[in-house]
């Protein structure tokens, strides 16, 4: 079998192996991987805010995906919605500071997890996987 086919199928395993991890670990926070995602994007972003299109790329959904993913967030209190003053048509998402809190106690349970997960992985070989996912996304 070619060597790249491994390569993806085993990197779709992983990435199913911690996307559960990590959502299990979330659920002590009320929250799903995915909203952790866009909390991560939103908390990593100067003023807390970003298009709500760029938001949507940088998780990998489309615009109404994002857009269901952020409504219950809303009202949660998580993000909050800002219209541009100078186009109406664009909308912005803001993490809150409600939404900020959670996100750092998040992000302690998400740091645990990978801490988990790679702990039989020397750090030398840490970086080196760190370089080759970065030279392919």
């Amino acid at each position: 079998m070619n060597e790249n086919i491994d390569i993806v199928f085993k990197m779709i395993a992983v990435n199913t192996k911690l996307l559960k991890a990590l959502d299990s670990q979330l659920s002590i926070h009320g929250i799903t991987f995915s909203e952790f995602f866009v909390m991560y994007h939103l908390a990593t972003t100067e003023n807390k805010m970003i298009r709500r299109i760029d938001l949507a790329q940088k998780v990998g959904m489309s615009a109404s995906g994002i857009t269901r993913l952020i409504n219950p967030m809303e009202k949660l209190k998580i993000v909050e919605k800002e219209l541009n003053p100078r186009d109406a048509r664009v909308s912005f998402v803001k993490l809150t500071p409600v939404g900020m809190e959670l996100y750092e106690n998040a992000m302690q349970s998400v740091s645990d997890t990978a801490n988990t997960l790679f702990e039989d992985l020397k750090v030398e070989d840490s970086i080196k996987l760190l370089e080759i996912l970065r030279s392919i996304s």
